[in-house]
Order: structure tokens, then C-alpha cells, then sequence
């Protein structure tokens, strides 16, 4: 819905805002003087002014409602969550003047938002089905019948389902003995999860830089960085961009180290027709509501060795012993999907094609429209790779036009919700005890990269007008920038 649809002019009368709620079905419209927030009218405001004796021609200067919940236009997820409730169904989102650049709804929390799940398949029949079976939770056929997907997909030999992508890299790294003592070579950009596991569990990561082009891991540093405690070497398929997986492997071959893949964004990503998650010991994806598909909450493990599955199996469910009920031969943990998440799962991954394709043609039209321009540099994807077409990601070149969160700014005053690419992890508190090998590539990545909206709902319209808006805040910025130079 276009934000015009839930905005109306002051001097508008009843009428003209009964047929604006009429059509934009959300009960309610924004009472503006040329976008400057004044109120709210709804239908029951309305209904009680022509209780009152008012008529459908009365301005709705005269009924409109001036106490109006409002949240600004760089709220937080967290707070536009919190505010929005059965009685405060539709916010607007106000720029520092008080003008309308946004609105949250129950039903999405920003006119363009950068990623959010489709369930326009069968995850309510499927989640009703365990209401009713009383299959809720860990226990059930949904799981079983998620982790076959996973597994089918991938072509992958053991496929093991987990609450989230975070403990799927926790249990992969204790699966294979890994632990005090022991250095892990990571990634400098990535999310903190991939750290924070290593962490976890008593291992050390070691941080190296990533390649110019693709943003993926260094072979090289990673060449450079093995040590009698070098245990394991942890790639992130960054944005859904595989590894150099054939280094990698043959590096770790040489070295006698094990391979963890963070495939957390890459679930469809693949080398030669080879799934990623493959090439190492153990592939871990993460189904958070904002990946290619989802759970709500929900991860999985992908194995080549069948000890290695049973190992995690076993530490996944408390440490139980198979077939002997309440006996722990070894601590663990409780790691499990519930047959209510699988259900979701299930039906998301019957969508995947089409998510995909879908995906694909949302990053094919960003291409066109703003890599035409002069402002943005592009992840490299070698011919023989496939991406997961996550969430479409972009460096801009010229750092003297605008940084890139001046950028988000902008874009956000425009109704357009983006992020920025994640921090170097040699970035942060939480990691400054850690080995680093660096040369300033993730950090120039990190502060000039943005990610733009790669929801499946996007037409190809929407696409270009958001790339043109894009360009137009760099444009002027630049055109700007010439002033100032010419004066």
C-alpha cells in the first residue's frame, strides 16, 4: 500500500475520508496539511461526528482526532512492535518535522521494509494440524519431515534440526571435539553469531580479513593464520555468495582441519550444481523470520560423517542416551525444533522454488535500474557459483557523495527501510581478545555497504522507483558537492 492511501488533506470533507478508509481497508486515514502529521480520523471517529449532526460534506478539519499515536521514522523494530496492538493497528512515521514519510502496520513495519517472510502457503493448515493433534512440541511428524527436506535439498548424507542457526554452529563445533584450547579461523565480516559460537564453545576464533571482490574469507590469511592450535576453519557464505570452497577444502585437507560452514544466508546457494554446506564436515543454516525461508526460529545441521550426526543427535536431546529414556551418558543440550516451527518449515520449503526464482528476478531488475548508474560496486559471483539471492547488497563507490548511513537516513524519510552491511567482528568489545590478520578490506566494505529491500512481494515498479530514489539522494549529493567545489 502506497502511503497517499492513508493520508488525507485537512480541508477534505467526511465523505472524501470514508472513501479513502473504504479503500485502503485499514479503518483509519492520517490527517495531513502537505504531509505535516495533524491527526487521525477513523471510521468510528466518523460514525460518531454523524451521530452528532455532522454531514458526510464536513471538513474533516472539524472531527478529525488531534491525540494520535505517532513513533518516528528511525524507530526500532522493538518499538514499532511494542506499539502496535489490536487498538493501534496503523502508525505513521514521522520525519524530525513532524511530516508523514512512513507508516507501520500490524501487518508490515515499514511502507518498503528491507525483508519479510511470505506464509502465503500452507503454514496455517499444517501449524493447525499440530493445535490439533496436540504435536506442539519437539515430538512429531513435522520435524522428521523438515529435516528430509533439508536433507533432500542440500543432496547432503544427515540433516538434523535445531531452534536457530546459532546453536546448529555450537553443536557442530562440540559434535567435532572442538573446544578449550583450540583456535578457530573466522571470517572478519559476518554476523556475531559465527564468533559468539566459537566462543561458546571454550574455542578461540581467529579473525582474518576478506577478499575485495566477493567479501568471503582470505585464503590466503587463512594460509597464513594456521598454528598447532588451528583446530578448524569456519567460511561464511556471506550474502548467500559461496566460498572458495575448493581452497578452503584443500588447505584444510593439507592441514588435517575441520571445515564448518556458516551457510546461515546461503540456502539454495551452490559450486558446480554442489550445494554449499556440502564441501565441509558440517553445513549450518539459519530459518530466522528474515532468511530465504523460514520458521519463525529454526536452524539445521547438514553431515558427511555419520558419528558426527549421531554425536550431535545425542548432545541436541539433553544428553540422552537413544532408546534408554532419562539416562545421560554426557552432558548436552536442548536444541530442538518444535513440530509447531517444522510445520512452518515444511510449508515454506514447498515455496522455495519460487521464493528463488522470485529472488532472482528482484536482484536481475536492482541490476538493471541501479547498477546503470555510476555510484555502486557489486559483489562478485563467479560464473560456476549460484547464489541464494538473499538480500540484495551494494557498495557505493564515491565516499565523498554521502556515507551510507547518511544514505539510510534519507532513504528512511523516504519510506524506504535498508541496512547496512554487518560491522567487522574487529570491531567489536565483545572480540578484542581475539587473533586478527587484517588489511582494511572489511572495514572499507563494512562502512560503505547497504542493503536494499529484497522482499518476494516487490514488483519490477517497485524496484525501479526505489532504485531511482536511491540514485536521486546520491545524484543530489553530488550535484551538491560540485557547488561547493565550483564556489
Amino acid at each position: 500500500m502506497k502511503l497517499e492511501e492513508l493520508c488525507i488533506n485537512s480541508n477534505k470533507t467526511i465523505r472524501d475520508a470514508l472513501i479513502k478508509i473504504d479503500n485502503n481497508a485499514h479503518g483509519i486515514v492520517f490527517v495531513v496539511d502537505d504531509y505535516q502529521l495533524l491527526g487521525v480520523i477513523s471510521d468510528g471517529d466518523i460514525r460518531r461526528a454523524i451521530i452528532s449532526g455532522k454531514s458526510i460534506n464536513t471538513e474533516v478539519s472539524d472531527v478529525y482526532n488531534k491525540q494520535c499515536i505517532s513513533l518516528t521514522h528511525n524507530a526500532s523494530i522493538e518499538e514499532i512492535q511494542s506499539t502496535l496492538s489490536e487498538r493501534y493497528k496503523v502508525i505513521p512515521l514521522v520525519d524530525d518535522n513532524k511530516k508523514v514519510v512512513d507508516f507501520a502496520s500490524i501487518y508490515r513495519l515499514h511502507q518498503t521494509p528491507v525483508l519479510e517472510p511470505l506464509l502465503g502457503g500452507n503454514e496455517l493448515e499444517y501449524v493447525t494440524d499440530c493445535v490439533k493433534t496436540n504435536w506442539i512440541s519437539s515430538q512429531g511428524k513435522y520435524v522428521l519431515q523438515f529435516e528430509e527436506e533439508v536433507k533432500k535439498y542440500t543432496d547432503s548424507n544427515y540433516a538434523l534440526a535445531v531452534s536457530n542457526g546459532t546453536v546448529a554452529l555450537h553443536l557442530a563445533l562440540v559434535s567435532l571435539g572442538i573446544g578449550e584450547g583450540d583456535e578457530v579461523i573466522v571470517p572478519d565480516i559476518t554476523f556475531g553469531a559465527t564468533l559468539n559460537a566459537v566462543i561458546l564453545a571454550g574455542a578461540k576464533p581467529v579473525i582474518v580479513d576478506v577478499e575485495k571482490q566477493t567479501w568471503n574469507i582470505s585464503t590466503d590469511l587463512i594460509n597464513k593464520n594456521i598454528t598447532q592450535n588451528t583446530k578448524a576453519i569456519m567460511p561464511v557464505h556471506i550474502y548467500g555468495v559461496p566460498c572458495n570452497m575448493a581452497e578452503i577444502m584443500t588447505i584444510a585437507e593439507h592441514h588435517n582441519l575441520h571445515v564448518i560452514e556458516d551457510c546461515a544466508e546461503a540456502l539454495g546457494s551452490s559450486i558446480d550444481g554442489k550445494h554449499v554446506g556440502t564441501f565441509g564436515d558440517i553445513g549450518t543454516f539459519s530459518f530466522f523470520g528474515n532468511k530465504v525461508i523460514t520458521c519463525g526460529e529454526g536452524g539445521a545441521l547438514i553431515f558427511r560423517d555419520v558419528n558426527a550426526y549421531n554425536k550431535a543427535k545425542i548432545l541436541r536431546d539433553h544428553g540422552m542416551t537413544p532408546g534408554k529414556r532419562y539416562w545421560h551418558d554426557v552432558v548436552g543440550f536442548n536444541y530442538r525444533l518444535t513440530n509447531l516451527q517444522a510445520a512452518i518449515g515444511c510449508a515454506q520449503f514447498e515455496q522455495l522454488e519460487q521464493f528463488r526464482e522470485k529472488r532472482k528476478q528482484i536482484f536481475s531488475w536492482y541490476d538493471k535500474y541501479l547498477l546503470n548508474s555510476k555510484f555502486f560496486d557489486k559483489q562478485f559471483l563467479s560464473n560456476d557459483y549460484e547464489s541464494s539471492y538473499w538480500l540484495y547488497t551494494v557498495l557505493i563507490k564515491d565516499k565523498g557523495l554521502i556515507n551510507r548511513d547518511e544514505l539510510i537516513v534519507r532513504l528512511s524519510k523516504l519510506g524506504i527501510d535498508s541496512r547496512p552491511i554487518f560491522y567487522p567482528m574487529s570491531q567489536m568489545p565483545a572480540f578484542q581478545e581475539c587473533k586478527t590478520d587484517l588489511n582494511g578490506v572489511s572495514e572499507h566494505i563494512s562502512a560503505s555497504g547497504i542493503s536494499l529491500p529484497t522482499s518476494v512481494y516487490l514488483t519490477e515498479d517497485d524496484v525501479c522507483k526505489i532504485s531511482n530514489k536511491v540514485i536521486n539522494c546520491l545524484g543530489s549529493a553530488e550535484d551538491l558537492k560540485m557547488v561547493v567545489q565550483d564556489g
